[in-house]
């Protein structure tokens, strides 16, 4: 097995229209199989602060998600969120997935108020996985290639 094959990605959130004054719609992450997880925000060009940048979890699919202590952008000891000058940069979470915590996870990104808005994608890439991927589907692709 190769290891950086190991994995499997899942789109949150795909580049999309400008999002102004508005959180993202974003896909929920089932952690089942995996004991690690990344995720990663792509903030494109914005004319406005990101309002809210954190990931959430629950035992529920679709309901009772609850902040994760420790990724929430903008707290108390963590780094500021994203301003209006952040265009082009990437914003990532690491959680392991392991010792209690929740099967389901979800991205929370709120665009600000602004003249235009922002551009932002977002996707997971989770890891370590009990039985390891062996096909593009498998890992979250259309398809892949090998050379």
């Amino acid at each position: 097995m190769i290891q950086t094959q190991a994995f499997k990605i899942v789109p949150l959130t795909p580049p999309a229209a400008i999002i102004d004054n508005a959180s993202l719609a974003t896909a929920e992450i089932d952690t089942a199989g995996f004991s690690y997880c990344d995720v990663y925000v792509w903030l494109a060009a914005t004319d406005i602060a990101i309002t809210a940048l954190k990931v959430q979890e629950s035992d529920v699919s679709g309901s009772g998600m609850v902040d994760i202590t420790g990724l929430v952008f903008g707290a108390t000891g963590a780094p500021a969120l994203p301003s209006a000058t952040d265009d082009n940069k990437l914003y990532g979470f690491h959680i392991d997935c392991r010792g209690g915590r929740k099967r389901f996870l979800d991205l929370v990104a709120t665009v600000g108020d602004g003249t235009v808005g922002a551009f932002v994608a977002a996707f997971a890439i989770l890891s370590r996985a009990a039985e390891a991927p062996n096909t593009a589907a498998e890992r979250g692709l259309a398809a892949e290639l090998f050379v």
